[in-house]
């Protein structure tokens, strides 16, 4: 894994969604409904808007931390998407394309008015 994305600092509006996904769906830990929204944000086609986002909130995490168990997958994934938009993948590039990602992610997710518990995220998902 790049050095770079060891770390992860969210906005303090991606905190203030995550806060009520965790409302809504009953899941407790920041890490795994992130790991919703980066899946969501890498499925869509369309590469994110690139926009600068602010770290301005008290929420962060390590890759470790993020990944868990799929450290592998969650990279590989990245790698692919980046590869996949023609943007590289040098470690900036990764950095820059998970943030992207990760936020639009939470940003899908709170939007959709579907999502009122666990399990319609999981419907949602799969549809």
């Amino acid at each position: 894994m790049s050095a770079p994305l060891e770390h992860i600092v969210l906005s303090q509006q991606a905190k203030e969604q995550l806060t009520k996904l965790k409302r809504l769906t009953g899941i407790e830990h920041w890490n795994v409904l992130c790991r919703w929204a980066f899946c969501a944000s890498i499925a869509e086609p369309i590469v994110p808007p690139n926009s600068k986002i602010p770290a301005d909130s008290n929420l962060e995490m390590t890759w470790k931390v993020f990944a868990g168990p799929y450290q592998e997958i969650m990279m590989s994934l990245l790698i692919e998407r980046c590869q996949r938009d023609a943007l590289g993948t040098n470690p900036d590039v990764l950095v820059a394309q998970f943030r992207l990602h990760l936020h639009r992610g939470i940003s899908y997710l709170v939007a959709n008015k579907r999502i009122r518990d666990v399990a319609s995220l999981i419907v949602t998902a799969l549809a």
